[in-house]
């Protein structure tokens, strides 16, 4: 019999930290919702480098470590570490990760494990799932399954194909995941993102600007989110510089940070146009819409993405949107609410971007259109648990009924 509220050990990296506030807030929101309907402890895993230089670390997130007392509103969290080598000892962390997990889920012992981001990590659950005899879900996030090559994709293959379910976030992910890795339909699920909208909702251009400091007559491209190669956001330095050699009026603002910041205000500062470059840093939720209601448009050129959900964000605030066309962005933005673009042509950025600051918008419209909420997305992802809990619980009476066979 499958409990009322479900002991549920949510396993995932990504979860806002210090040194990097919009790392997994979606994931955090999911969480907290979750927390309202099953007993849900969250496990936080962390890659323990040893000391390298700079140029050997990560280069795709910025890499700190949060104490094991880290704490975050609304989840009960656990976080703790484990030790690898940047490339070298990618083979065996999941196996590494597993060892650390295992003990932690057998001192909360939980009917499922579901864990957010496929390898290391999601490797990691599913070992140590398997250890205290519980099923597992790997939730895949955008990245993790598109952006894979070589040995990790087949880690990411194998990892798929061992989880009980597999979840992803839009129905383009759903098809990478059934058509790129071999993963039967029926155990590939999908459950898109929902929204905060007590947050993101329309709010006055005029007096965001003010507080932000931001011309009354500017016409603003917004860009929100990590600052990586994979977010286009050189494409995004050279579509601007193209725009602003035409209108004075134009302005970037990069809300973030990440591995490119650096980077990114040198090339500002080498285009001349410094002074209309805004980097005001990561963000609270709270702050992010700031900006969206100071914006005149969002953009997100990335390479890939599961479902983009500051695209959702943005509509939400009535803001129109240039994104993309890869992941789940078709699934998001229509005529309108804003323009997609194919992505790495910042030629054709440039050209939307233009458009859409050009374009009147309904954001009345655009906004009554994002209404999805968080518990929506925990009252889905509890209903897939108590399927994979189901279905465990028939297979577990299939083996006991089974009769003995043998000789005598």
């Amino acid at each position: 019999m499958i409990a009322q509220r479900p002991r549920i050990a949510l396993v995932t990296p990504n979860l806002p930290v210090p040194h990097d506030l919009a790392r997994g807030r979606y994931i955090h929101a999911t969480a907290t919702e979750l927390s309202k309907l099953a007993e849900v402890r969250v496990f936080l895993p962390q890659v323990r480098y040893p000391r390298l230089p700079a140029a050997l670390g990560p280069r795709t997130f910025v890499h700190g470590l949060v104490a094991d007392d880290y704490r975050l509103p609304g989840i009960d969290l656990q976080a703790y570490s484990y030790p690898a080598v940047p490339g070298l000892s990618r083979v065996g962390n999941g196996v590494v990760g597993a060892t650390a997990l295992a003990p932690r889920l057998r001192a909360f012992m939980p009917d499922l494990v579901l864990a957010y981001w496929v390898y290391p990590d999601g490797d990691a659950a599913v070992r140590a799932a398997r250890a205290i005899g519980v099923p597992c879900i790997v939730g895949a996030r955008g990245s993790d399954v598109h952006q894979r090559s070589g040995l990790l994709r087949w880690l990411t293959r194998r990892t798929l194909a061992k989880a009980d379910s597999v979840l992803t976030v839009s129905q383009a992910m759903r098809r990478a995941v059934i058509d790129g890795y071999g993963i039967a339909p029926a155990r590939v699920g999908c459950i898109v993102n929902g929204i905060d909208t007590a947050v993101f909702r329309p709010a006055d251009r005029s007096s965001a600007r003010a507080a932000l400091g931001i011309r009354p007559d500017a016409r603003l491209v917004a860009y929100v989110g990590r600052m990586v190669e994979a977010k286009g956001l050189r494409e995004l330095i050279e579509a601007f510089t193209a725009l602003a050699a035409a209108d004075r009026q134009v302005e970037l603002v990069l809300v973030g940070h990440g591995v490119m910041q650096a980077e990114l205000r040198a090339l500002a500062a080498a285009t001349g146009l410094g002074e209309r470059i805004h980097f005001p840093g990561g963000m609270e939720p709270p702050d992010v819409a700031r900006w969206l209601a100071a914006c005149n448009v969002l953009a997100l050129p990335s390479w890939s993405e599961g479902y983009p959900n500051v695209l959702v964000e943005a509509i939400a605030s009535g803001r129109p949107v240039v994104a993309s066309d890869v992941g789940g962005a078709a699934e998001i933005v229509d005529a309108g609410s804003g323009l997609l673009v194919p992505a790495r042509d910042a030629p054709a950025l440039a050209a939307a971007l233009a458009a859409a600051l050009d374009r009147e918008w309904d954001a009345a419209a655009m906004s009554r259109a994002m209404s999805r909420g968080w518990d929506q997305v925990a009252a889905e992802t509890l209903a897939a648990c108590r399927q994979v809990l189901g279905a465990a619980a028939v297979g577990a009476v299939a083996c006991t009924s089974v009769p003995e066979t043998g000789g005598g």
